[in-house]
């Protein structure tokens, strides 16, 4: 839920030659580029979103200083981006994401766990959606907190929930956890990923407990591959 005023800065080489090899998921096993959460492959998920329908009434920015380009895109089931990925920490503190590593952290989350508290960005993956305005309001659309989201970067699939809510007019953000597991730099000030991210969130899903990363991969596969036979 932050407002940035700083463009991040872009992955450096070195992070991006490193993808392959970085931990596809938050137990930091070292896994290959190939490596997806469920059955669903990232070229079968990405040959389905070739084609934009624009549901926006507008396109979004992904950075304050950049143009607005990015339409949401319609599909039997699902909304879909493609953008950039800035890094969302907020949320409870921990080692990784507090005031000190993050220069917007900001500790409550617009969707909560179960017991109440913010979401944990370093260890839950969740995307940020752009808060409800004139281009586009996400509810209606029947995107909810806890709904699955299917994030696809460098022939990775990583399965999120919708965990937060950022600027009305900027798109492209999800939490550390999220980009770690996808082989992108997930520190707070300084990574992200400028471009080359797919963003498919399901329709009328959610996630129970929204703070369980398991059920999220369970329901992903099963949405994906409906997504896959409906489209």
């Amino acid at each position: 839920m932050r407002l940035r005023t700083l463009t991040l800065a872009a992955a450096s080489g070195a992070a991006l030659l490193a993808a392959g090899v970085l931990p596809a998921n938050a137990s930091g096993n070292p896994t290959p580029a190939s490596t997806r959460e469920g059955s669903v492959s990232a070229a079968d998920l990405l040959a389905k979103v070739q084609s934009c329908s624009q549901i926006s009434s507008g396109k979004y920015k992904t950075d304050d200083e950049t143009s607005a380009t990015i339409p949401v895109c319609g599909k039997n089931g699902a909304v879909f981006w493609k953008a950039d990925m800035d890094i969302d920490c907020d949320g409870q503190r921990t080692t990784n994401c507090n005031e000190d590593r993050d220069p917007w952290y900001q500790d409550d989350t617009a969707f909560h766990q179960s017991d109440g508290k913010p979401l944990k960005a370093e260890s839950l993956p969740y995307v940020v959606v752009p808060s409800s305005s004139s281009i586009w309001n996400y509810s209606s659309a029947g995107i909810k907190g806890g709904g699955v989201v299917a994030v696809i970067y460098n022939n990775k699939v990583e399965y999120a929930v919708v965990g937060d809510t950022g600027p009305t007019k900027i798109i492209g953000e999800a939490s550390y956890a999220t980009a770690k597991a996808l082989g992108i730099d997930p520190d707070p000030a300084t990574g992200g990923a400028d471009s080359g991210v797919t963003y498919i969130l399901f329709k009328n899903s959610k996630v129970s407990p929204i703070e369980s990363h398991s059920a999220a991969v369970s329901l992903g596969d099963q949405l994906a591959k409906q997504f896959l036979q409906n489209n």
